[in-house]
């Protein structure tokens, strides 16, 4: 089926900051230019939200890294990470993601999920079945297939590295 892309349509985007971040350093030892990802998400559509979620840490060395996003016309969402007794960590923001996204349906025609996570599988369920067109961005090597199946469109950021990705400093 085409990719049915126009200027009139009002779109959000959601980015899981951490998933793209481990996947490029996992993936292709680099880090993901979030310009780039932003503009390919956007593409030329009217943009109505654009959330990135952002896990932070205790030293709060992620301060430059959040204003550079919110530079860029990212809103930030921050959660601390999470550190359990016996050195255990966890942080992440499905659940937030997720319900952002079911808020914003009903004011846009297209939401893209910036994420490889299969967990948000019944969130593109759910927005599809409520008339959302629903796309996914990801490094395709890390994605969960599932994922990409159930999206009306999936780009994958690992087929443009010399776009999405930048050395690390």
């Amino acid at each position: 089926m085409p990719v049915i892309k126009h200027p009139d349509q009002r779109v959000a985007i959601f980015i899981d900051v951490q998933n793209l971040y481990h996947s490029a350093r996992s993936l292709h030892q680099k880090r993901v230019n979030f310009k780039e990802v932003l503009k390919a998400a956007t593409a030329g559509r009217k943009l109505i939200r654009a959330i990135g979620y952002v896990v932070t840490t205790k030293a709060g060395t992620e301060k430059t890294f959040l204003e550079a996003l919110e530079k860029i016309g990212l809103e930030t969402r921050e959660r601390p990470l999470q550190e359990f007794y016996g050195g255990a960590k966890k942080g992440d923001w499905d659940v937030g993601m997720t319900v952002d996204a079911i808020r914003t349906a009903d004011i846009v025609d297209t939401i893209v999920v910036v994420s490889g996570d299969g967990d948000f599988i019944p969130l593109l369920e759910y927005l599809k079945g409520r008339g959302r067109r629903v796309e996914v961005m990801a490094f395709g090597r890390s994605a969960s297939q599932k994922l990409k199946e159930t999206a009306d469109d999936f780009i994958d950021l690992g087929e443009s590295p010399k776009k999405y990705l930048m050395r690390i400093r």
